[in-house]
């Protein structure tokens, strides 16, 4: 008898079977956006689409201890967004997990 939920499981796997070149094509821009008060909003837009975008939120919210989404842009299409001012830890979290380049990040805000 085995224990299911002791597994570890990579949620990127999917993405990973590309090679080194393609891991995105385009800029991943980062962005802020002010809603009521104090509260702030994170998008990330750009990121390619063999990425599964549910599962790199899922990620995300477990990594930032924050709540997110994906939501259908009309003119961005799928845009990941993030509660709070996440813009440095989704930077440095993209990176690490090797889904865009330094180079290939575009932050934006005040």
């Amino acid at each position: 008898m085995s224990i299911q939920n002791l597994n570890t499981r990579d949620p990127f796997v999917d993405a990973s079977k590309c090679n080194d070149d393609d891991i995105q094509d385009g800029l991943v821009h980062i962005r802020i956006q002010q809603r009521k008060g104090r509260k702030t909003l994170t998008t990330v837009q750009g990121l390619s689409q063999e990425y599964d975008l549910k599962k790199i939120v899922r990620s995300c919210k477990k990594e930032f201890a924050c709540n997110g989404t994906v939501i259908e842009h009309q003119e961005y299409g799928k845009v990941l967004q993030l509660q709070g001012d996440q813009r440095e830890n989704i930077c440095q979290w993209l990176t690490k997990i090797g889904l865009a380049k330094g180079h290939q990040l575009k932050v934006h805000g005040f």
